[in-house]
């Protein structure tokens, strides 16, 4: 019975005092507006709790799906299960970062992981699948999967650098 005093008092007090630190309503005298100062500070922390649960449920399909796929990787044999195996990998770490890169928005540092991300698992996919060939096959297989990367990570800071130029200011 103390603690439920105890626990109300203290309730009673936090909410109190977050009454008194917020004010009820202010009137924007331009346009006559009266909005509430807490409702909009609660409406950008419901905004952002609802994105919040969006991207933790996204995460959570996200891992579904990887093991799904992991899952059929099994029934496969050799390389292939390795490659299947790489590209169901890939396939979690490109989508993770697309995951992220909407939680923050036009970001051109979110777009450039994402694209990095992507150059870097398709870079891997195509390694493994490499090893399937013998001699001179293989190591043009695997020049060819480094260039796709390098030309994709180079037209991934290219694209950064591009936005971070056309967003700065003019002198």
């Amino acid at each position: 019975m103390k603690m439920n005093t105890l626990c109300a008092a203290l309730s009673g007090a936090f909410l109190l005092g977050a009454a008194a630190l917020c004010p009820a309503q202010t009137t924007n005298t331009t346009t006559g507006d009266n909005t509430s100062t807490s409702a909009n500070t609660m409406q950008r922390t419901t905004d952002s709790h609802a994105a919040y649960t969006e991207y933790k449920a996204d995460k959570e399909r996200i891992k579904a799906d990887y093991k799904e796929a992991k899952e059929k990787c099994k029934s496969m044999s050799g390389n292939a299960r390795d490659v299947c195996g790489k590209q169901a990998k890939a396939d979690e770490k490109i989508s993770m970062a697309e995951a992220e890169a909407k939680r923050h928005g036009n970001d051109p540092a979110s777009d450039y992981k994402v694209a990095e991300t992507k150059a870097k698992a398709n870079y891997d996919v195509a390694q493994e699948k490499c090893d399937d060939m013998k001699g001179k096959e293989k190591s043009a297989c695997k020049k060819q999967a480094k260039a796709d990367e390098d030309r994709a990570l180079a037209e991934a800071k290219q694209m950064r650098k591009q936005h971070v130029a056309s967003n700065k200011p003019n002198k």
